[in-house]
């Protein structure tokens, strides 16, 4: 689109040096996870919002 070609190391140097990104990890489950919440969500919230309005 511009003609300027990066090469992987300096998108990298671009995302941290200068626009301040890191290197985003997930998190661990969390030990108050309520997995039958979780369970009522998926088998009935889920559906509803995957069918759409």
């Amino acid at each position: 689109m511009t003609g300027v070609a990066l090469s992987k190391a300096s998108v990298w140097r671009l995302l941290t040096g200068r626009l301040g990104w890191s290197l985003q990890r997930p998190e661990r489950r969390v030990v108050e996870r309520d997995e039958s919440e979780i369970a009522r969500w998926i088998a009935h919230e889920w559906p509803r919002i995957k069918k759409g309005p």
